[in-house]
C-alpha cells in the first residue's frame, strides 16, 4: 500500500508564464505541482507558455529522501477553446504525471481526451484530473466519477473549481463557506464513489493564513485529500491538516497489531481498549498507515 500511495496534501498551481515562479519549483515541499496554462496565462501569452513546456519537464525536481517526487501536472485550456488541442498534444509529448482538463461537463469530455492520448501513444502513467466547476459537471459527477473504476478511462482525481462555481451560479462565498459546503459534500461522495482523489478547492487570500488553515482542516474533516493552493505560503498549513495526526496514527498501529496477533487473524471482529473494532477499521488503519509512511509522518 505504502508504494502505490501518493499523497495530494498541498498541490500548487504554478502559471508556465512565470519564469520567477517556475525557477522555485525544486525548492517547494508540496506534494504536487500543476503548471497552468489556462487561467493563470493571459490570452497573449498562452503559446509562449506552452512552448516553455519540455525545458520545465526537463528539470523537474528530483525524488525526496522518501523515494517520492513531486507529482508535476499540466492544466490544459478548455478543449473547445482555441488553444485546447495544442494544448494537449504539447503535454502529451511531455509526459506528465497528469494532465487536469478544466470546463469538463460530461463523462465524453473526459474520455475523448483518453482517446487523444491512446492515438498519440501516451504512456499509460499520464493520468486524468477533471476540474470541477462548473454547474454542469455537478450534475454530471456521479457518471464522471464512474469512470475512475475503468483504468483504461485513465481518470484519476477530481479538482473542485469553487471560485467558477461561484460565478457561474452566484452564490454568496462566506468566510464559512456555508453556501459551498453541500456541494463540496457531493463531490467528494462521488470521488469516493469511483475510487478516485478528491482536491479542495483554493483560498483566495494567501495573506490570511489563519484563516487558510482553518479551512484545511476543515476541508481534511470533510473528506478531502488535499487543497490547491495558489502561493508557496500556503504549503506548510495544507502539509499540516491533511497529514494523519501522531494520535491517529498510533491508534492505527494498535488496530494493524491487534489484527495480526494469531488469536486474531481469522477474526472479522475483535475487542480493542474496550470497543469492538471491525475489518474495514483495519483497512482504514492501513490506509491511514500507508499515508503517514508516505509522507514520513
Amino acid at each position: 500500500m505504502t508504494e502505490s500511495y501518493r499523497p495530494r496534501r498541498s498541490v500548487l498551481y504554478v502559471p508556465a508564464s512565470n519564469d520567477k515562479a517556475l525557477a522555485k519549483i525544486a525548492l517547494l515541499s508540496c506534494d504536487a505541482i500543476i503548471i497552468d496554462l489556462e487561467d493563470a496565462v493571459a490570452p497573449a501569452d498562452k503559446i509562449a507558455a506552452r512552448e516553455k513546456l519540455p525545458a520545465i519537464f526537463a528539470s523537474r525536481p528530483a525524488a525526496n529522501n522518501l523515494g517520492h517526487r513531486c507529482e508535476m501536472v499540466v492544466r490544459v485550456n478548455a478543449l473547445a477553446s482555441e488553444w485546447g488541442a495544442d494544448d494537449l498534444l504539447a503535454v502529451a509529448k511531455v509526459e506528465p504525471d497528469g494532465i487536469l482538463l478544466s470546463k469538463v461537463a460530461t463523462p465524453r469530455d473526459i474520455l475523448e481526451v483518453g482517446d487523444v492520448l491512446d492515438d498519440n501513444f501516451a504512456s499509460d502513467s499520464v493520468k486524468l484530473w477533471a476540474m470541477i466547476e462548473t454547474p454542469k459537471a455537478l450534475l454530471n459527477i456521479g457518471a464522471m466519477a464512474e469512470l475512475g473504476r475503468d483504468p483504461a478511462s485513465r481518470l484519476n482525481c477530481f479538482v473542485a473549481g469553487t471560485n467558477d462555481l461561484a460565478k457561474d451560479t452566484g452564490v454568496l462565498v462566506t468566510p464559512d463557506r456555508r453556501y459551498l459546503v453541500p456541494w463540496l459534500m457531493q463531490m467528494v461522495l462521488a470521488a469516493r464513489a469511483g475510487g478516485l482523489d478528491m482536491l479542495d478547492g483554493v483560498a483566495n487570500d494567501f495573506r490570511d493564513l489563519d484563516a487558510f488553515a482553518r479551512e484545511c482542516v476543515e476541508g481534511a474533516a470533510m473528506g478531502f485529500d488535499g487543497k490547491t493552493l495558489i502561493h508557496p505560503a500556503q504549503i506548510d498549513a495544507a502539509n499540516r491538516a491533511f497529514a494523519p495526526s501522531p494520535e491517529a496514527v498510533a491508534e492505527a498501529r494498535l488496530i494493524k497489531d491487534a489484527f495480526s496477533r494469531g488469536e486474531n487473524t481469522g477474526k472479522g471482529v475483535i475487542a480493542l481498549n474496550g470497543k469492538m473494532v471491525e475489518r474495514l477499521h483495519l483497512a482504514q488503519a492501513e490506509k491511514l498507515l500507508a499515508k503517514a509512511a508516505a509522507i514520513g509522518a
